[in-house]
């Protein structure tokens, strides 16, 4: 029985949530599972994903095969680097010890990394807010000083009147 690590589709339409399960690769999609193995939930940002790493490894070093998407997830939580560094251990190249620094080491650089992209999307969102308000505030401004442009006019006119009445006497004499 091939197993595989797959994803299987929940939640609403435009609104997809995923259950990570290992499964028979013979099973239908959304079908029979063997084992749950997390959850992820594409539609935050970053994505929510999460993983029970024991279970997952477990099945890994057993030979499941992810699919592509799921190969992605467990890379990025780590679950690959470390079925990598375990193997290196089996084959004589690595200790445990090596192995446990090198992946707490791996696991702060993602944390920074994730924590830097999470600070970006704040900052950029208050920066979008900020521009959208002086955007809103320059519109509001304009439109007073044209409705203020269209008032004031109208009060020259009537100024302007007597002026041109004055000036007309000498234009009239052509017979």
């Amino acid at each position: 029985m091939a197993v595989k690590i797959r994803l299987q589709r929940h939640g609403k339409k435009d609104a997809a949530f995923f259950h990570l399960v290992a499964a028979d690769g013979r099973a239908p999609r959304d079908g029979a599972f063997i084992e749950k193995l997390g959850t992820y939930n594409p539609n935050t940002n970053p994505a929510t994903i999460d993983l029970n790493f024991e279970s997952t490894l477990k099945w890994l070093q057993n030979g499941a095969v992810p699919t592509d998407t799921c190969k992605a997830i467990l890379s990025y939580k780590g679950i690959l680097m470390k079925k990598h560094l375990l193997d290196g251990v089996k084959k004589g190249a690595l200790t445990e010890a090596q192995v446990e620094e090198r992946f707490t080491k791996w696991l702060d650089s993602k944390a920074g990394k994730i924590n830097s992209k999470k600070d970006d999307l704040s900052t950029g969102a208050k920066k979008a807010a900020a521009d959208k308000l002086k955007a809103e505030n320059a519109a509001k401004d304009a439109k007073a000083a044209k409705i203020a442009a269209k008032n004031v006019p109208a009060a020259e006119e009537t100024v302007a009147t007597p002026e041109a009445e004055t000036e007309t006497p000498s234009e009239n004499t052509e017979a």
